[in-house]
């Protein structure tokens, strides 16, 4: 078990529970992602479409083993699914730059989704916000994500929880937030 973090509050909204993905359940955490892919996809864009085709540029079945795979439940049901990464992956590299080598008091959140059937009923914004306020880091003082530049809907959903728009890499904006929690 990592002691590099603790998760503050396990419950979103009384209905659902956060906890670290186990082994056992990558391959729900693998069919909630294809089925975002696919919902992507329906919408006309291309993001995520590396699942459709057996490619995870996150490795996420990896990230599970490192303990930064975070699976939110309803009913025992996985829900919804973020990682945080504690130390920056080759893509945030490549994005972030100098920032994410100078700088090791960020965590680099990905794969945030939720289920089609929970859609529209605000649990992304409580699970994003989950992410900086209910989970503490150890030297972690802020969240770092980027999204693709052509998804404006997307971005304003960042900025209207909070999240600080640090600049464009390429196809890809960056934003910020500092954590909520104290670290431990």
């Amino acid at each position: 078990m990592n002691n590099d973090f603790t998760i503050v509050n396990p419950h979103i909204n009384g209905d659902y529970t956060v906890s670290v993905a186990k082994d056992k359940e990558a391959a729900e955490v693998m069919s909630l992602l294809v089925d975002t892919a696919k919902w992507l996809q329906s919408k006309g864009s291309d993001q995520w479409s590396g699942l459709l085709h057996g490619y995870d540029s996150h490795d996420t079945v990896g990230s599970i083993k490192q303990e930064e795979v975070f699976v939110c439940k309803h009913d025992k049901e996985i829900v919804g699914v973020v990682i945080l990464k504690r130390q920056p992956s080759a893509w945030d590299s490549e994005l972030w730059g100098s920032k994410a080598h100078t700088d090791d008091e960020a965590i680099y959140l990905h794969r945030l989704t939720i289920s089609r059937k929970h859609a529209n009923s605000g649990l992304g914004a409580a699970l994003l916000h989950w992410c900086d306020s209910a989970i503490s880091f150890k030297d972690k003082k802020v969240m770092r994500l980027d999204c693709i530049a052509s998804n404006p809907k997307l971005f304003a959903f960042y900025e209207g929880n909070g999240y600080e728009y640090i600049g464009q890499e390429g196809d890809f904006k960056l934003f910020q937030k500092n954590l909520l929690t104290p670290q431990k």
